[in-house]
């Protein structure tokens, strides 16, 4: 596999560079804990592996309590317009979301309806049955690690994306892949902040 196929950036967000804007609540105290790190695979001319991960000092429960808030999910990541739940034919988990941003002077918005499946508490799956793209699936992982007392999770976000022939290529993967940065230092503090609100017993 060559460079070119096979990308991977550690970023470490205490010196932030200027094309990746860190938008929302993210404080700098998560800034400064968080570590993600961005894989790029080309699977195709057109088709995209990008995934993104991130160690979170909390119990693989919490996360697993945030990722399965599908309608608050707009509340706290970035460019997330829209999240609701949709009545499933077979009785599973649907949902329709909608991403905006700004792409180049002009407002991109892509809508996806997934199909997800549960798999407590190691991963979420998830695949489109309809959207703006020609597919898009992937999942999310949680792996509990343990160092000394802490106790935390690695968590693993994958996506599987082949935009439409109307879309840039490669102005789509670079923009999923600082959103998949974005998305986890987001969820890192969300995570964080439950935490702390949650009383001692």
């Amino acid at each position: 596999m060559t460079k070119e196929q096979n990308r991977i950036e550690n970023l470490d967000f205490q010196s932030p560079s200027d094309d990746i804007d860190l938008e929302g609540d993210l404080t700098a105290d998560a800034v400064v804990a968080a570590k993600v790190e961005v894989q790029i695979e080309k699977i195709a001319e057109r088709q995209r592996q990008i995934t993104a991960k991130v160690k979170i000092p909390q119990p693989v429960e919490q996360i697993w309590k945030v990722l399965t808030d599908y309608e608050a999910l707009p509340d706290f990541l970035p460019n997330l317009a829209k999240s609701r739940l949709m009545e499933h034919p077979n009785g599973g988990i649907r949902l329709e979301q909608v991403g905006s941003q700004r792409l180049l002077n002009f407002n991109f918005c892509a809508r996806v309806v997934l199909d997800l499946e549960e798999c407590f508490p190691k991963e979420i799956n998830f695949r489109m049955v309809e959207g703006d793209f020609k597919g898009f699936s992937g999942s999310w992982c949680l792996e509990p690690y343990s160092l000394g007392e802490c106790v935390g999770t690695n968590l693993c976000y994958t996506i599987q994306v082949w935009p439409k022939l109307t879309m840039p290529v490669g102005i789509i993967e670079n923009r999923l892949s600082k959103d998949l940065r974005l998305n986890l230092l987001a969820i890192h503090q969300r995570v964080e902040e439950l935490a702390n609100k949650e009383p001692y017993i």
